[in-house]
């Protein structure tokens, strides 16, 4: 799959997918991607003239001061910060392997499944958050909503997935749309992302590569396990603050 946005890897709209009941999900309403710092002039002209009018970044202030990302100036688009620290792995630049932080670290590498867990136990209010900037967008003539962290497989997988699924989408699509980042990663960044960590002294442990570059479909089936558990997605949304009348709100605009 292509990135839609020029200068990142892993940019799409999440339009198009099917529906449980039938149909499909709406296109122009609902976008995903990884960080916007390489973003292009070309990329910029494109994030310009799209619907999108509120960026969601689910990075940490440190990944932020790292890798700012790129948005156009030509028009303002909101940007919501909703770290969520469960699920960051970005380490500063000057950690080094005999730091004993990091050694820490390293002893006990959490699975991605663990991960997604930890930050849907510890962030249903964020996702809530993410939901009713899509029911009730900040910029009436600019609709639509990005959501990105870093790789934009994880914290953004997550929250895909979730409201996703919160209104009825086809779980083997979800699936397959999530696993896709790992192709679209591969190569460039993965390899870049990689050389970084390497560089830093952390081995390329499978374990590592897997929590970097990975997106296996076990991952996020645990997440839909987890939320089920707990009455699923929709539940889950409302548990985080969201109203049945936002709710709503969120399947209309998703799902028509």
């Amino acid at each position: 799959m292509s990135a839609i946005i020029d200068g990142t890897y892993n940019s799409r709209d999440t339009g198009g997918m099917p529906l449980r009941d039938g149909g499909t999900t709406r296109s122009g309403v609902f976008y995903r991607t990884d960080a916007l710092a390489g973003v292009t002039a070309a990329g910029l002209e494109t994030l310009e003239n799209s619907p999108i009018g509120a960026v969601v970044d689910f990075r940490t202030d440190v990944e932020r001061a790292q890798a700012p990302d790129r948005l156009p100036a030509g028009r303002d688009i909101r940007v919501v910060q909703l770290s969520i620290l469960e699920a960051a792995l970005a380490m500063p630049a000057d950690l080094t392997l005999d730091d004993a932080a990091t050694k820490a670290l390293l002893s006990r590498i959490p699975s991605l499944a663990d991960l997604y867990r930890g930050m849907l136990q510890h962030s249903p209010s964020a996702f809530a958050e993410v939901a009713r900037l899509i029911v009730n967008p900040p910029d009436a003539a600019h609709p639509a909503v990005l959501v990105h962290c870093t790789a934009g497989k994880d914290r953004t997988g997550v929250a895909v997935a979730l409201l996703l699924d919160a209104i009825g989408v086809e779980r083997a699509a979800i699936v397959a749309d999530y696993v896709s980042s790992q192709a679209n990663l591969a190569g460039e960044w993965a390899d870049g992302m990689l050389a970084r960590m390497t560089a830093m002294g952390v081995p390329a442990l499978p374990a590592i590569v897997e929590v970097v570059t990975g997106t296996p479909p076990s991952a996020i089936e645990a997440a839909f396990t987890w939320l089920d558990e707990r009455g699923g997605s929709a539940e889950y949304l409302l548990s985080g603050g969201l109203t049945p009348g936002e709710l709503d709100g969120l399947r209309e605009r998703l799902a028509g």
